[in-house]
């Protein structure tokens, strides 16, 4: 049985990333995107983050990452775009003032920002996809209690270009965790920090999305990858094998070759069976109409793996401004709080959530 979704239009706004945190420490969720916030648990509230840097159809503001960079106790939020040639942090001002800004990095055009917990210490450090440039991880420096102190220490982990696309996770099943790049994937060190990262050029993706999903799909104990076409039609699972050169043979399974723009892809059980599913959509626009499929009708989804293959789901699915997409970074949270993930799906078509209504 398929789950039933509610649609609730947020804010007919066309930012394209969106985090769901507690904004107000009241202890109820709420909904952030672009210039705003909006209160839980109705989300009729809104109130001003601070200005966002607007070029053409976008917005510089390609992710919307929690995380108490001062150390205060109220969670701020890490984001970035293609044309201001940095990643920022927005400071938490506790009252309605607007959010000060700081940079964290110029690092040159980003296409989003993950968090990853790249040395294994239990922290999050902060990884931009810069496509045309080296791989860099940005750890938050921590006081003797732990608390974040507003600094970040750089640590390059490859100078070569990354490429579009963009993943992280135990690819070899050596218990480290790699990176995924368009182009092939880094093995990583003992020290993950100041180790150095070997490159084995094994696939091409092109235009991949991010993330590139690295996880245990079939149950076996070994990851899978799942790679989205993100300005292309396409959705794949990937099983890797290790050489004996130490690099990694791949075996490619579609998905679902008859969308495109599956620019963002979660890994999330929705139904609470507590197997994952895999939660993704078309990023409407993403090249402004220049994509293969652009002007095809727009969609989120959830795929159901049956034991063989993937079942696809349909959350919503129409033309542009009758249905949605799901931008370039959203959320599956529980806000409604019956205890399964909901979709916060932000886009230039507006701000939606789809609340889980279960079986």
């Amino acid at each position: 049985m398929p789950l039933k979704w509610e649609r609730v239009l947020i804010a007919d706004e066309r930012y394209e990333s969106a985090g769901v945190f507690d904004v107000d420490g009241d202890g109820v969720l709420d909904i952030v995107s672009g210039a705003h916030w909006y209160r839980g648990p109705a989300f009729r509230e809104r109130h001003t983050i601070g200005e966002i840097m607007a070029e053409g159809e976008y917005f510089d503001d390609f992710s919307t990452l929690p995380m108490d960079i001062n150390g205060n106790g109220r969670l701020d939020f890490v984001t970035g775009g293609w044309w201001g040639d940095t990643i920022r942090w927005r400071e938490n001002p506790g009252s309605d003032q607007e959010w000060p800004e700081h940079i964290i990095a110029h690092c040159g055009n980003v296409e989003t920002t993950r968090l990853w917990d790249v040395d294994g210490d239990g922290n999050l450090e902060i990884v931009p996809n810069t496509p045309g440039g080296p791989l860099v991880a940005y750890k938050l420096v921590r006081d003797a209690q732990g608390r974040g102190t507003g600094a970040f220490e750089a640590h390059t982990l490859w100078d070569g270009p990354q490429g579009h696309g963009l993943g992280f996770g135990d690819l070899n099943g050596n218990g480290r965790g790699d990176f995924v790049l368009a182009g092939g994937w880094l093995e990583a060190p003992e020290d993950f920090l100041s180790g150095e990262w070997q490159f084995h050029a094994d696939w091409d993706w092109g235009m991949a999305s991010v993330p590139v999903l690295v996880v245990d799909v079939t149950g076996d104990g070994r990851n899978e990858m799942i790679v989205g076409g993100g300005h292309r039609y396409g959705l794949d699972w990937c099983e890797l094998s290790a050489r004996d050169d130490g690099g990694l043979d791949v075996v490619v399974h579609p998905i679902d070759p008859f969308n495109s723009q599956y620019h963002d892809l979660l890994w999330v059980d929705l139904d609470g069976d507590s197997q994952c599913e895999l939660v993704t959509g078309k990023r409407y626009r993403a090249h402004n109409g220049n994509d293969p499929g652009a002007h095809d009708d727009v969609g989120i989804y959830y795929f159901k793996w049956t034991g063989e293959g993937f079942a696809k789901q349909v959350i919503t699915y129409g033309p542009a401004r009758v249905s949605t997409g799901c931008g370039i970074a959203f959320a599956a949270v529980d806000v409604t709080g019956n205890g399964l993930p909901d979709v916060v799906a932000p886009g230039k078509d507006g701000l939606y959530l789809f609340k889980n209504q279960g079986l």
